[in-house]
């Protein structure tokens, strides 16, 4: 029962945190760092792209918590969407960015940044966003069949360990920094 007691006390004061200033302005300029990093996507191939947008909220849910990181989310997909719209808006997509700040904050607020953890909270997202949620909100707008396809899988694949491998890095950053986001 120690890994739900941590977990709770971890969101409790995670929780906390929201009330105070320097969370709220760290976070807004993650969420910034987030639009710009959104602009920037590398094309290898018409069915791969690296994203990196999702470095700002990973930020975010380590230095400030599952809440502000949820906030966060569902601000840059709005702002996104503004900025750069692609294809129809739908909500579903706004929840995907609130769950993946959240799941990020579960996985790496007030812990020790690690390979491992890393993997984890990449993992989860693929297998909850990528494989699950995207491909029914996909299915809601266009009435595509629910299937996963092979592309998808594969192209989760060859991202997984390459998303690990940035992820750890800017969290090693991070921790290594810490003190400079305390404003």
């Amino acid at each position: 029962m120690q890994f739900g007691s941590d977990l709770v006390s971890r969101l409790e004061e995670a929780g906390k945190g929201l009330r105070r200033t320097k969370t709220i302005v760290g976070a807004a300029l993650l969420a910034a760092v987030g639009l710009v990093l959104n602009q920037f996507t590398l094309t290898v191939s018409q069915f791969l792209e690296i994203g990196f947008s999702f470095l700002a909220a990973a930020a975010c849910a380590y230095l400030y918590g599952p809440w502000a990181a949820a906030m966060m989310g569902v601000v840059t997909d709005l702002a996104g969407y503004i900025l750069r719209p692609n294809g129809a808006f739908f909500p579903g997509f706004t929840l995907n960015e609130l769950l993946l700040g959240f799941l990020y904050g579960c996985w790496l607020y007030k812990k020790r940044v690690s390979l491992r953890r890393c993997f984890c909270a990449c993992l989860t997202a693929v297998l909850v966003f990528n494989l699950f949620l995207t491909p029914l909100w996909l299915h809601m707008m266009y009435g595509q069949t629910f299937v996963l396809s092979g592309m998808r899988l594969i192209k989760n694949a060859i991202k997984l360990p390459l998303d690990t491998f940035l992820m750890f890095s800017v969290l090693k950053l991070a921790e290594r920094e810490r003190g400079i986001f305390s404003l």
